[in-house]
């Protein structure tokens, strides 16, 4: 009879409390004692985080044999373990066999698995469990604690609509669950390789506290995890324009695969492969979609290789089949998309190939994991990881091979180790010890070596005499303003005025509007006081537009005396200013509908109000130009602009921090 079928007799016997002789590694020792002493303090919800390849199977195995049937309800004797895949639920059962050989053990799964609900421990898939006559047999009364395996899926409303049955305290997303009461606590004990999520959605809705963590690099470095050979190949694509998922933050597959998954860089792909780990006996390629799937498979194919693929759509049978004839050296290339990310236990991968971008840390550390697993019995001494990072575009927030070590992503990396890797980033700490000077942002861009450029785009501002552009200063003497957007208006002394803006990157254009009638007489005949503009000049830069512009103005428009007063410093300028001025600037002043807290940020200090009795003339005729050539608008668009890149950025970094695991309580908002 298969050891994980049973009769009800064997299911109904005593708990086994003989605990074998497994030899346990000293963190694994460890993290047991962190997790026995959060129960004894009364945590009942708790969460693991150790790496691919640490053995978590082994560790909460060992964890039930040594969590007793509580007092209150010493029948209590029998463990849940909910896992996502029926691979998964195969290897924790037949671990638990082989580790603790008189123990009933019984597998929950589809149509082909079903348990009594009376082992001392059931293996069950989360799918089966949402079915309710399945997770009926499960009886929170017989329970002394559930484990869950890949715990970073358990806030997902799936697994809460299982859970709530056995915690209150875990919020089912079905409003109308009425929790059952129980005699007990049930200890909810979680373990992952990568405890966050980085869709936002809450671990803390089901784990108070995560009580041990440790990074793979420190396992690398204990060597409890194989040696590891890093290699990262800038590839010409550009990811500017691949969209990202909203609700995780990584890259729609779809988008990313038009960039990916072409002839060149699955060529790159295969070369690169040949020339780094061409002697691999078993390397694990991750792609983006099932047309990237096959597409590279057929490109190692057609360079002699043997590859073959799996994908989401594999019969579970053929899926067996191939995995195992992979495990067993049989082929050298497994491609795959998705379904060998996590929970894949192949120790002789001794080659990664991470042919997707991602822009999560957990999902690059997941697929780089699957090849540090030992395996001295098949001669494995290392594990060579390539991944590809974008040269032609740098986009922020992807995760490459560098800037897990701190490290820009443009390093050349290639065959470098952790230790060599942490060396080279120890290089680029700070002055105070901490972060890396460099992290995976785009690449800094000079100031301009010329003219540094400074606006203030707040048109009420009472900087630099309200002109908005000091730099122009040390261009030209007159009382150029600027509007913003690199648009520059010189008054020309009720003449007209000249407007600079740019064409292109590398030019500017200048515009003379000549003045047709006086402002007041155009006001009262409801006219526009100006004739059509005309251009003057093109310029390749601000300097040459602004002198340009300068020698039109005196040799064109303004002659005699009256060229003294297109000067910042004309008398005229330091008067108080009129009547008329005051009012007309405080009617835009008050009629502005923009309050929010960003824009009164952006104006603390420099706004207008109460001071507008102070102004000059100067200042007052600036403020008006601004505003009429469209400073204000400008200005708007720019705090709305300003504002949307601040959410973003404080949305990057949420999920930034989601991805950083710390042992200690959780957040429960989403």
């Amino acid at each position: 009879m298969p050891w994980f079928l049973h009769n009800a007799a064997r299911g109904l016997r005593l708990y086994s409390t003989v605990i074998p002789q497994v030899v346990l590694r000293p963190y694994q020792e460890s993290c047991l004692a962190a997790c026995l002493d959060a129960l004894k303090s009364g945590s009942s919800r708790i969460g693991v985080s150790l790496p691919t390849g640490s053995g978590k199977t082994t560790v909460f195995l060992s964890l039930l044999s040594r969590i007793l049937p509580p007092a209150k309800n010493p029948s209590a004797r029998r463990s849940l373990i909910v896992v996502n895949s029926v691979e998964l639920a195969r290897q924790a059962a037949a671990q638990a066999e082989k580790l603790f050989p008189t123990w009933s053990i019984e597998i929950e799964q589809g149509a082909k698995y079903h348990a009594s609900g009376l082992a001392d421990i059931t293996v069950a898939t989360y799918q089966t469990l949402l079915r309710p006559q399945r997770l009926a047999k499960f009886d929170p009364h017989t329970l002394k604690a559930v484990i869950i395996d890949e715990a970073h899926h358990a806030a997902a409303p799936s697994y809460r609509r299982i859970l709530s049955h056995f915690d209150a305290a875990i919020r089912s997303p079905d409003s109308t669950f009425d929790p059952p009461a129980l005699p007990h606590s049930i200890p909810i004990l979680g373990f992952s390789a990568t405890f966050s999520r980085h869709d936002g959605l809450a671990l803390g809705s089901v784990f108070e506290r995560i009580v041990y963590h440790r990074d793979f690099l420190e396992m690398i470095k204990e060597q409890w995890l194989c040696n590891v050979r890093f290699t990262s190949v800038q590839a010409n694509i550009d990811l500017s324009e691949v969209t990202v998922n909203a609700r995780t933050g990584d890259f729609n597959p779809t988008s990313l695969a038009h960039v990916i998954n072409t002839d060149t860089v699955n060529r790159l792909v295969v070369q690169t492969w040949l020339d780094k780990a061409g002697t691999r006996k078993s390397t694990l390629v991750f792609c983006v979609n099932l047309a990237h799937v096959r597409e590279l498979t057929n490109a190692f194919r057609d360079a002699g290789m043997d590859a073959r693929y799996v994908y989401s759509g594999t019969p579970v049978a053929e899926r067996k089949i191939l995995v195992e004839s992979f495990r067993a050296g049989q082929f050298p290339i497994l491609v795959n998309c998705a379904v060998l990310t996590e929970g894949t236990d192949i120790p002789n991968i001794d080659c990664v190939l991470v042919a997707r971008p991602t822009r999560s840390r957990n999902i690059f550390a997941q697929m780089i994991g699957r090849g540090m697993r030992l395996s001295p019995s098949t001669g494995k001494e290392d594990c060579q990881i390539i991944d590809f990072v974008d040269s032609t575009n740098r986009v922020p927030g992807v995760i490459s091979t560098p800037t897990l070590f701190g490290l820009d992503p443009s390093e050349l990396i290639d065959g470098d180790t952790t230790q060599s890797l942490e060396q080279r980033a120890l290089k680029l700490l700070g002055d105070d010890g901490g972060k890396p000077k460099r992290s995976d942002s785009k690449s800094v861009i000079p100031d301009p070596k010329s003219v540094t450029y400074v606006d203030y785009d707040n048109p009420f501002a009472l900087v630099d005499d309200a002109g908005g552009a000091p730099h122009v200063r040390k261009l030209s003497s007159n009382a150029w303003v600027g509007c913003g957007d690199d648009v520059y208006i010189l008054e020309c002394m009720g003449k007209g005025y000249i407007r600079i803006e740019p064409v292109k990157a590398d030019e500017g254009k200048a515009h003379f509007t000549p003045a047709n009638l006086s402002m007041v007489t155009a006001f009262t005949l409801k006219l526009s006081p100006y004739q059509r503009s005309r251009q003057i000049l093109t310029a390749p830069t601000l300097v040459e537009a602004i002198r340009g512009a300068d020698t039109y103005a005196v040799s064109k428009i303004v002659k005699g005396s009256l060229v003294m007063g297109l000067l910042r410093s004309a008398h005229w300028r330091r008067e108080p200013a009129t009547e008329s001025q005051k009012k007309w600037i405080e009617k835009r002043r008050t009629g502005r509908r923009s309050t929010s807290t960003s824009e009164k940020l952006h104006t603390q200090g420099r706004d207008a109000s109460g001071k507008i009795n102070t102004l000059t003339k100067g200042e007052a005729a600036n403020i008006i130009t601004r505003l009429k050539h469209g400073a204000q608008a400008r200005y708007k668009r720019k705090i709305k602009e300003e504002l949307k890149k601040a959410e973003n950025l404080a949305k990057e970094m949420r999920r930034r921090v989601r991805e950083e695991v710390q042992v200690g309580p959780l957040s429960i908002l989403e």
